[in-house]
Parts: C-alpha cells; structure tokens; sequence
C-alpha cells in the first residue's frame, strides 16, 4: 500500500493538507474490520516499540492508543509521569533524550502545555504523536470524529456541524475545525461569548462562523459536536453557574430538534451528564458516542502505522 502520509510526526491537523487527512482515514477504513475479529491482531508493527507518555490524565485516549499498538503487535510502554523522574525534577528536554536514547519507534505524548508535542519532535528520532497539548490541538480526536461522521453521513463535504459550549479551551474544537473545514464542511461555533476565543469572531477561514445563541448554531444542521466544560483549565468565572450553563447552552431533545431530523451528536467524553448533555440525549439512537470511542482505536492504528512507516502485506489483510 503507498503511504498517504509521509512526515515523521502527527503534531495537529492545521498543518495537513486535505489529501494526508483523507489518507489517514482511508488507511483506518482498512485496519476496522480487525477490531471485529475474535483474535483482534495483526503483525503490521511486529518489532516496533510505541511509547505513551501522558503528563494529563485520560482515559479514551490512552487506552485506545495502547489497545491500537498491541492489535497491530507492537510493543506498547506506559510511562505513568507521576512515578517518573519528571516527579523528581526532570526536565521534559532531558525525559526526551533519555526516552530516544532507548530507540523507540514512536512516542505519544501528551501534555498540558501547547507546543510540547513539537518540542520533542525537533529532539528524538522518534515519530511523534500528539495526543493533546493543552488547547492548542488533539489531532487524533478529530479524525476519529471525522471518521464517525463519514460513516453516519458518508461524507464530509457540504455538511453543516455545530460546535457547542467551552471553545475557548478546546483542543478537540480547533483540530475538528481545521479538518472539517479543509474537508467542505461549515462549521458553526456557539457558547457563553466568555468562551469563544474573540479572534474566532474576526476569523476569515471559509466555512467557520459564530453564532449569537445555541439556536441559531444546531438550526438545520447535520452534525452537533458538544464539549466538555473544561473546569481543570479555567482559572477564572466564565460563567455564573454550571446550572445556568445547561439552562442555556446544554443539548436538550428541544435544542436537538431545531437540527435536521437525521442528525447526529458527538461528544468527546468524559461527559458532564445534566450539564452540556442530557442523559436522554447521550443515550438517544442519534448519539454517536460509544462508536467515537470504537473508532479512536481504529484511527490511532491508522495513525501508528503510518509514522512508524507500516506497511500492509497479505499477512496483514
């Protein structure tokens, strides 16, 4: 198979041209049925070494990205920071260079801090992943987003998405704009003025607007992605209350309604139950939310086999 990805390192999806994402998602369309088989293995990445090095807490994401290297037999190594010589006082310049000095083939990496990821892809040999860095982007949560939509709408292009809730602090919400964008799809972003950056206003990027209330941005749309209220990164009231919050910005069935009739919701989880989402919203046929998580699998194997250089035999298939 002709890779359709030829750099080192997976740092965000601004940088991608529509052609690598497309090929990213194509190349997960061919690793899915795997995860359906009863040994869920194939020997793509046999002798490989995968790295996780989580500096945040996360469950979805660091699972998927074990459970993604072990089905395609690379050897996967937790590093848990806590327990780390960071706890010590360790620079992350010096965790990098010891972590290269082992040769592993791929270290994901994630980080409260924008820019980490980048600033280990310019030390180690190693291809970097970015699997969130701070709020700048969470490249691979946007494919599997985009992933779920293609498999629901069979496209991306043409279709209208709504963005809902803390955008200010969304790395989920600037890599899925920068994809679906680059893909022909318009998106609308909408939450508390407190928590929509004030450039996204003035933003000229074809197919991104802001819209004035929750109402106007779910009209007539195809997709709606809500966000998590990322309470652990605001420093400060953006809002009065979490109550007030899903008074006025959360996904009730009523909201829903005012979206087409076949349209579907995304979350990226963890979920704030009562708060962003109503439970019989996140539980309702048009929820899209346990396949997002059966999908990052998939999509993290497409992304581990391309930076480390993969290459698809007949064993494989």
């Amino acid at each position: 198979m002709e890779k359709p990805f030829h750099r080192k390192d997976l740092l965000g999806i601004k940088d991608l041209s529509a052609d690598e994402v497309l090929g990213i998602l194509d190349t997960a369309e061919n690793f899915r049925e795997i995860s359906s088989r009863e040994i869920k293995k194939v020997p793509a990445l046999r002798g490989k070494t995968v790295i996780n090095l989580f500096f945040e807490a996360s469950t979805r994401t660091r699972t998927s990205f074990e459970l993604a290297a072990k089905r395609l037999s690379a050897d996967s190594v937790n590093i848990s920071v806590s327990t780390s010589s960071v706890s010590k006082g360790e620079t992350l310049v010096d965790t990098a260079l010891t972590l290269d000095a082992m040769q592993p083939d791929c270290i994901v990496v994630r980080h409260s801090s924008a820019g980490v990821p980048h600033q280990l892809a310019r030390i180690s040999k190693a291809a970097i992943v970015n699997a969130g860095d701070g709020t700048n982007e969470h490249p691979t949560q946007a494919l599997l987003d985009a992933m779920t939509i293609r498999e629901r709408k069979h496209k991306i292009e043409g279709l209208k998405v709504a963005i809902i809730g803390d955008i200010l602090h969304s790395r989920v919400a600037r890599s899925n704009i920068h994809l679906l964008t680059k893909l022909g799809a318009s998106v609308r972003v909408a939450g508390p003025r407190t928590l929509v950056p004030e450039d996204f206003v003035h933003l000229v990027e074809e197919g991104l607007t802001v819209s004035e209330n929750v109402e106007e941005a779910i009209a007539d749309t195809d997709v709606v992605m809500i966000l998590r209220i990322q309470k652990e990164r605001q420093d400060s009231a953006f809002f009065p209350t979490l109550s007030e919050y899903a008074v006025h910005y959360g996904l009730t069935q009523e909201r829903l309604a005012l979206a087409k009739e076949d349209a579907i919701v995304l979350h990226p989880g963890p979920m704030n139950r009562g708060i962003e989402i109503a439970s019989d919203v996140a539980d309702s046929a048009r929820s899209q939310i346990l396949d997002q998580v059966k999908y990052g699998v998939t999509v993290r194997m497409a992304v581990l086999y391309l930076a480390t250089g993969g290459r698809i035999s007949r064993e494989d298939e």
